[in-house]
């Protein structure tokens, strides 16, 4: 665990484990620790690099004139070669799809397959919605705003599971922390540009997941970078936004098959 300087911030990372390297990217709101499963079920057989956006988590804060969903891509690119990472398998939930899917459009020679967990290559469609929420954000913090963020961010089956309370409470708190600087990195997301049209060329294997209770973006989303960038899209059942914490041994099989997949299309 280390911090990192890249485009003239400093970015929290965690590098573990040896073997073909694997990127993850994180949501809006979350850190690195998002995904804790994935960095458990990888790090045995591959290098899992996990790292917290500039504005977020642990790495440097910034204006908001710096957090927009290119720089991230750019810091993201950075990043891969600072540490000698490409090309790697990249995976983004959310807000880390959204650079994941520039990555592929973009950098294809960093990125050797991407894969979005509850993400879209659209540009938002509730903005009208969440705008007003970002500025209450922005005066208040998350606190006044959990429950509209734990609905976003989580689906129906894992809010009411009596066995994943403490779980929940956990995530609960950290989300509930968040200070008003974070309306800077919401309103980044809520206000970005579509990625779709770039998508036309891309020849990166993509994987689209979506939790079948994403209230943010769901199965449509999924769908709709599929189908522009020539790749698949999955559902899975009894899931939200934050799929990989949500329903992790589904999505981590569902990533091996895509990493499996599009190392053998490479040596082909």
């Amino acid at each position: 665990m280390s911090m990192i300087a890249v485009n003239g911030t400093q970015l929290w990372v965690e590098d573990e484990g040896a073997g073909p390297p694997i990127m993850f990217s994180h949501s809006l709101f979350f850190d690195s620790g998002m995904f804790v499963h994935q960095a458990a079920a990888f790090a045995p057989t591959h290098r899992v690099i996990r790292y917290d956006h500039r504005g977020q988590g642990r790495s440097d804060p910034a204006p908001r004139a710096d957090l927009d969903i290119d720089q991230l891509t750019r810091d993201a690119a950075a990043l891969i070669e600072a540490l000698d990472a490409g090309p790697c398998h990249f995976v983004g939930n959310s807000l880390g799809g959204f650079v994941a899917l520039r990555l592929a459009a973009r950098r294809p020679d960093l990125v050797r397959s991407v894969a979005i967990l509850g993400s879209s290559g659209e540009a938002e469609h509730r903005a009208a919605e969440f705008a007003p929420l970002v500025e209450a954000m922005r005066s208040h913090g998350a606190a006044p705003l959990i429950a509209t963020l734990m609905h976003i961010m989580f689906g129906d089956t894992y809010l009411a599971d009596p066995a994943r309370a403490a779980e929940r409470a956990h995530w609960q708190a950290k989300l509930q922390a968040l200070p008003p600087a974070i309306a800077d990195a919401a309103h980044a997301v809520v206000f970005r540009a579509p990625v779709l049209d770039e998508l036309a060329a891309c020849r990166v294997p993509v994987l689209a997941v979506a939790g079948a209770e994403d209230h943010a973006y769901g199965p449509p989303e999924a769908a709709a970078v599929a189908r522009a960038a020539g790749g698949r899209a999955v559902t899975v059942p009894r899931a939200g936004h934050s799929v990989a914490l949500e329903a992790p041994d589904a999505v981590n099989d569902l990533l091996r098959g895509h990493f499996a997949a599009s190392s053998a299309r490479a040596a082909a």
